[in-house]
């Protein structure tokens, strides 16, 4: 959630409990919004979470509060037994979000000192007036769509580029800037997945996971990109097989979209590890050193390409 947007919601939802709570004639009405601010938060999951939670600590907490004034009535060493109960229960049953906002209203029990059910009503509806409000102001999320489609477009863009500098590295003996681009690379698909992760949780009744596992899918290509650089560099010696290998890494680029199977390319790469096989055994260490590392790549290869076949079975269905 934006700075602004996050500013707005939080305005609106602490003035517009108070407003209600004062409207109802409701004592401590300002503490509807106080609630109403501690309630709104990042996503429309987190917020209903978060809600259930408090809720479950209002029951729990009032109850305790109830039974404990009544027997030892209102004075300190009642709410000191109170929090000494309520605190470890709450962490417990891991629901603590509710321990300050639901300790307030309990105060003001203490304040009151009645357990009159018209005080109990009032503070009742302090917490669902404040709760209500938050969840109201957050089923309005700005949606991140257009930029995560930005994302996606820039990421497999970067991804074609490394492959074809890839490419041209098996070709010639030069230095590349691959590395710094895989690290360029990886950054940006950190920062699109936190962007998605915060998109899927604000998806309450249609969700889809479609997103995430693309962006895992390219997470997990890049994974093995990396190894496949890496002993891109120990190659020492260019020949045909490194040739054939350069040829099928820039068909893998040329192929590289979000809507192709690349079936075919499991295909190819059978076929070009047959061809390996096919070879004339090496002669010498370095020929030797040569063909693991070029074998190596392949199947590293392999599994880049299987990523994504895997992650299109799955969801070539869906427009």
């Amino acid at each position: 959630m934006k700075l602004f947007e996050r500013t707005v919601k939080m305005v609106l939802a602490t003035c517009l409990a108070i407003i209600v709570a004062d409207l109802l004639n409701l004592k401590f009405s300002t503490s509807a919004g106080i609630i109403a601010l501690l309630s709104l938060l990042d996503t429309r999951q987190y917020s209903l979470k978060i809600a259930r939670d408090r809720l479950i600590s209002f029951i729990l907490s009032f109850m305790l509060a109830y039974s404990i004034f009544l027997v030892f009535g209102f004075g300190l060493f009642a709410f000191t037994l109170y929090l000494v109960i309520t605190i470890p229960l709450l962490y417990y049953l891991k629901i603590e979000s509710g321990l300050v906002p639901i300790t307030v209203l309990v105060s003001h029990l203490l304040t009151l000192k009645s357990l009159n059910p018209s005080v109990l009503l009032n503070e009742a509806l302090i917490f669902v007036i404040g709760t209500g409000f938050a969840l109201l102001l957050n089923t309005y999320m700005t949606s991140n769509s257009g930029q995560i489609k930005t994302y996606q477009k820039d990421i497999e863009k970067r991804l074609k580029e490394i492959l074809f500098q890839l490419e041209a590295s098996l070709l010639a003996e030069k230095d590349s800037v691959i590395e710094v681009l895989v690290q360029e690379l990886e950054f940006e698909l950190e920062q699109a997945l936190k962007m998605v992760y915060r998109e899927s949780d604000n998806q309450v009744f249609q969700q889809t996971n479609y997103q995430v596992h693309y962006f895992e899918m390219r997470r997990n290509q890049v994974r093995l990109l990396k190894q496949i650089v890496k002993i891109s560099q120990n190659i020492k010696e260019k020949n045909r097989e490194s040739v054939l290998l350069a040829h099928f890494i820039h068909e893998t680029a040329s192929q590289l979209s979000e809507k192709n199977p690349a079936v075919t390319l499991l295909d190819d790469i059978a076929s070009l590890l047959q061809t390996y096989r096919q070879r004339e055994l090496p002669k010498t260490r370095l020929e030797f050193e040569n063909r693991a590392q070029l074998f190596q790549l392949l199947q590293d290869l392999e599994n880049f390409i299987r990523e994504k076949t895997e992650f299109y079975q799955e969801y070539h269905d869906l427009p």
